[in-house]
């Protein structure tokens, strides 16, 4: 298989499959990064990498970073990966039955390249209609890590189908909000952005650590902190965000709408100037 053209690689090789003892597998002992690719470059790539490298040292599972942007920029090579979204997984290795990861001592890395998703309607224009989710999240020991453990947003988004909502509402166990299923989650008032601090639960986006750390360059204050649906009912805009979509308004969610806003037109514009440079 020429490597040029291969969709996927397994530890810098070409292929599809993987270990079945691979402890990603077994036991979602890993992270992943999920990167929109312009122009054959790959986006916010510092962000993702800092994300990366985070989270590899929580969970201490050894990870070469220069090794890791030399073999994206070899494997988004050629012209068949000159847009789309590429989706990066880091694992412990294969290792034994039993949670025990002595002994793990070879990470393993899977690249793949993906169509970008196509929706109707333009969601970064018109908005987007949120489901409120049943399902909590539960507080853990790793909030805000892109870890593999990503069952409550899979069962989370198994709630709805169809295109009224394209996106589903996360709340903590308290009914604090936390973030999307896919995105985290941005309460505008005024010139203050509000986001939830995710200390206790969710995942720290790297588009939402694009707007916290420019937000007051494009003219906003930003708050993090806990919040509350009273909070939601409160703001004069909602909008949530990630690195594959960019920015989303939110129109609605149950009963509660809102408008287009001015503040989420400029974040969302922002935004896309940076996906697109």
């Amino acid at each position: 298989m020429d490597n040029c053209n291969s969709v996927s690689w397994v530890n810098g090789a070409p292929t599809s499959e993987v270990s079945i003892s691979d402890r990603g597998l077994a036991y979602g002992d890993g992270l992943f990064e999920t990167i929109r690719v312009q122009a054959g470059t790959p986006t916010l790539f510092d962000l993702h990498c800092k994300r990366l490298c985070t989270g590899a040292t929580a969970l201490n599972i050894a990870f070469d970073l220069e090794g890791f942007r030399q073999e994206v920029c070899d494997f988004l090579q050629g012209q068949t990966r000159q847009e789309g979204v590429l989706k990066a997984i880091l694992t412990r290795g294969s290792g034994g039955r039993g949670y025990n990861p002595a002994g793990c001592d070879n990470p393993s890395r899977v690249l793949s390249f993906h169509p970008l998703p196509v929706y109707q309607n333009a969601p970064d224009i018109n908005g987007v209609r949120l489901h409120e989710c049943k399902i909590r999240i539960g507080d853990n020991a790793f909030a805000g890590l892109k870890h593999l453990n990503r069952l409550e947003n899979v069962m989370a988004r198994s709630e709805w189908q169809g295109t009224t909502c394209l996106e589903g509402l996360l709340l903590g166990m308290d009914d604090r909000l936390v973030e999307g299923t896919m995105s985290n989650l941005f309460l505008v008032s005024g010139k203050t952005l509000f986001t939830p601090c995710l200390r206790r639960a969710g995942v720290k986006g790297v588009c939402r650590e694009l707007i916290l750390e420019q937000a007051r360059n494009w003219g906003f204050q930003v708050e993090t902190g806990d919040y509350y649906l009273e909070g939601l009912a409160g703001a004069d805009e909602v909008f949530v965000c990630n690195s594959v979509n960019g920015v989303w308004p939110v129109i609605a969610c149950g009963s509660l709408d809102w408008s287009v806003g001015n503040v989420t037109c400029t974040v969302r514009d922002r935004v896309q100037e940076v996906l697109n440079a």
